[in-house]
C-alpha cells in the first residue's frame, strides 16, 4: 500500500535495489489492527527498523537522491558542507553522541544507579538502541502511545513517568503487555480519584493481570504527585489493597523550578528526596509493595546529580534506582550546557556532556548591513526556552566549518527564517551562499519538527541517520 500523498512515480529508486512503495508508517502486524479497507503493514516496514527507507518525502532528505535505508547512507558519500542534503537541516554528530550516551552510563553506574532514559526526548528507535546498548535498564515514556513506539523498537522493560486512567490508554497498556512477553511496564498513580478509574476499568474489562503502579510523590505549586506524607501513605495502603494494580515503587521529578543556583537547588532537592526515602521506608514496613524489587526513581537534565544519592536506601527486599534523564543524549549549547557546567564542578567530573545536535541553514538574503535571513524558523527549531544562537560557519564554496563569530547572534525567528544579526562596524558578517550551524536549547522540541536526522563525523560526513516517531 503505497504511503498517502506521495506518488510513486515520485520516490526515486532505493539505493541498491528497485523502487519500493512507501508504505505508511505506524502499523505492525502483531499489536496495530488491520486498517479499514486495507492490509496492515508489516512492523519491518516501521521508523526505525532496518527495512525503513528514507527518502525525498522526508524534510532535509535531497529531493533527488535515491530512498536508502539508513545503514545505506554512509555509501553514498553524501557531505553536509558540500551542500549534497538541502538546509534547513538537523544533524547529530556522532562523537558527540557515543560520548554523552557512556557518559550518563558511566555517572549511574558510579553511584551504584541505573538508566532509564526519557524517550520522549528523541521519540527514536535508533537512539533508544544505542541507549538500551550501552546498558539503560530500560526506557521511559510520557504516554501509553509513546510506550507502543518503544515497545515495536525492542523495549522490553518501560517507566510511564505520567497518570494512566483514560480507557483508551489502559486497553492499549494490556493489550501491549498481552501481546508482549516479557514486557514491564510501570506507570505512576498520585490520587484515589485515578485509582478508582483503573478499578472500573479493570471490572468492566474482567480478570487480568495487575497493572504495575510507581506512587508518584509532587511538590506544593508543581505539577502531579502526592502533597504530603499522610495522603500519599493513604494512598500507598489502598493501592496495596486494590486487585487492580500493584504498587511496586516510588518516584518523584526534581526538575520543576530549578533556579540554578546551588543554595536554591540543593535544599529542594534534598528536601524531595527526604519525603520519598519516608515514604518508601514507611511502605515498607507495612509490607505495602509487592514487587521482589522495589524501583525509586527521580531525575531530570538539570540536577540529576542533587537526587542521585536519595535513590540509594536500606529497605527489606531488594531496591534499583533508576534516573529518567533524557536531554544527556545529544546535551543542548544553551539552557542544559550552563545547568551541567554546576552538575561538573558539584560531582567533580573530569569531563562533561557535549553538545550533539545541531541545525544547518544557509545566509539566503542580506538585505541590508548587519542582517542576514537564515533558511531555519520556527518549524525546525526549538525556541521555547531560548532563542538559537550561531556555533559554527562554513563560507559558500568551502567545506570546512570554523567557529561562529562570538558576536553574531539570532534575534528572531519566522516560521521558516531566523534574522541573524551582528556590527558591521565591528568586523566582517556573512555572505549570500554561507552555511550557518545553529546550536540549541532544549532538544526535544527540536527533534518534533523532524521524521529523520543524519549522523555525520567530525567532518560532517553523513555516516548513519536516525529516524523519529512522534
Amino acid at each position: 500500500m503505497s504511503a498517502p500523498g506521495r506518488p510513486q512515480a515520485l520516490i526515486p529508486e532505493p539505493h541498491g535495489g528497485e523502487g519500493t512503495p512507501v508504505s505508511a508508517p505506524g502499523r505492525s502486524q502483531a499489536l496495530i489492527p488491520e486498517p479499514l479497507g486495507g492490509e496492515a503493514t508489516p512492523v519491518s516496514a516501521l521508523p526505525g527498523t532496518p527495512a525503513a527507507l528514507l527518502g525525498p518525502w522526508l524534510k532535509g532528505y535531497p529531493g533527488t537522491g535515491p530512498a536508502s535505508p539508513a545503514a545505506g547512507l554512509a555509501a553514498l558519500g553524501w557531505r553536509l558542507l558540500a551542500d549534497d542534503l538541502p538546509m534547513p537541516l538537523a544533524v547529530l554528530r556522532q562523537s558527540a553522541l557515543q560520548h554523552n550516551i557512556a557518559w550518563m552510563q558511566a555517572f549511574a553506574r558510579d553511584r551504584g544507579l541505573d538508566l532509564a532514559p526519557h524517550g520522549k526526548t528523541t521519540m527514536s528507535p535508533e537512539l533508544f538502541r544505542r541507549q538500551l546498548d550501552a546498558g539503560a535498564w530500560g526506557i521511559t515514556f510520557a504516554t501509553v502511545g509513546q510506550l507502543r513506539v518503544g515497545v515495536l523498537a525492542g523495549v522490553r522493560r518501560a517507566l510511564i513517568a505520567n497518570q494512566v486512567q483514560q480507557r483508551a490508554d489502559l486497553d492499549a497498556l494490556a493489550a501491549l503487555l498481552a501481546a508482549t512477553p516479557g514486557l514491564r511496564v510501570a506507570f505512576l498513580v498520585d490520587s484515589l480519584a485515578q485509582l478508582m478509574q483503573i478499578e472500573a476499568w479493570s471490572r468492566r474489562t474482567g480478570p487480568a493481570p495487575a497493572l504495575d503502579v510507581l506512587l508518584e510523590v509532587g511538590i506544593a505549586g508543581g505539577r502531579t504527585g502526592t502533597r504530603d506524607h499522610a495522603q500519599a501513605l493513604a494512598l500507598a495502603r489502598a493501592l496495596r489493597a486494590s486487585p487492580a494494580v500493584r504498587l511496586v515503587g516510588i518516584e518523584c521529578y526534581e526538575g520543576l523550578g530549578v533556579a540554578g543556583d546551588d543554595a536554591v537547588d540543593r535544599p529542594a532537592a534534598h528536601a524531595l528526596m527526604d519525603r520519598v526515602q519516608a515514604l518508601a521506608r514507611a511502605a515498607d514496613q507495612e509490607n505495602l509493595f509487592e514487587a521482589e524489587e522495589v524501583l525509586l526513581s527521580a531525575g531530570g537534565s538539570a540536577i540529576f546529580d542533587l537526587v542521585a544519592g536519595g535513590l540509594r536506601m536500606a529497605l527489606g527486599r531488594p531496591l534499583r534506582g533508576l534516573l529518567r534523564s533524557g536531554c544527556y543524549v545529544t546535551h543542548d549549547h544553551g539552557h542544559y550546557r550552563r545547568l551541567l557546567e554546576q552538575v561538573v564542578r558539584r560531582c567533580g567530573c573530569p569531563t562533561t556532556l557535549q553538545p550533539a545536535l545541531e541545525v544547518w541553514t544557509h545566509v539566503q538574503s542580506v538585505p541590508e548591513p548587519g542582517l542576514a535571513l537564515l533558511t531555519g524558523g520556527r518549524r525546525d527549531l526549538s525556541f521555547d526556552i531560548e532563542l538559537p544562537r550561531p556555533v559554527a560557519w562554513s563560507a559558500a564554496g568551502s567545506t570546512l566549518a570554523r567557529p561562529a563569530a562570538l558576536a553574531w547572534r539570532v534575534t528572531a525567528l519566522n516560521d521558516q527564517h531566523a534574522h541573524l544579526r551582528w556590527d558591521p562596524s565591528a568586523g566582517p558578517g556573512v555572505e549570500v551562499g554561507d552555511r550557518i550551524g545553529l546550536g540549541i536549547s532544549h532538544p526535544c522540541t527540536t527533534f518534533d519538527k523532524w521524521r529523520w536526522m543524519p549522523v555525520v563525523d567530525d567532518d560532517y560526513r553523513i555516516v548513519d541517520a536516525i529516524t523519529t516517531c512522534f
